[in-house]
């Protein structure tokens, strides 16, 4: 597996997502620093069709991670990728860590 970097830390948005292109996939982090959390997952919302997921609300849902779409408000879990409201649809998800002020997505 190789690790790319794909922005630094400070370009992060607390408790929000930013959108970064990785060999022309846009993918969503999301940053929650109060958990040490960061997540990444894909940035196309599959029932709106669009890249979006970026702007999404990023909350707590049943005890789920979770990012609500910007455009039909489903919520899809952070770490899974499931669809809440729609187990049969899911989104990729990324592994992403940081290290030396830089975030690092796996490929």
């Amino acid at each position: 597996m190789k690790s790319i970097a794909v922005c630094e830390v400070s370009d992060l948005l607390v408790n929000a997502g930013i959108c970064v292109t990785v060999a022309g996939v846009q993918v969503a982090i999301f940053y929650h620093p109060d958990d040490n959390a960061i997540y990444a997952i894909g940035n196309y919302d599959p029932f709106s069709q669009v890249n979006v997921l970026s702007r999404g609300l990023m909350g707590d849902l049943q005890g789920q991670p979770v990012v609500a779409s910007p455009l039909y408000k489903q919520h899809f879990n952070l770490e899974t990728g499931v669809c809440l409201e729609d187990e049969q649809v899911s989104i990729p998800t990324y592994p992403v860590f940081i290290q030396d002020n830089w975030v690092y997505l796996h490929s």
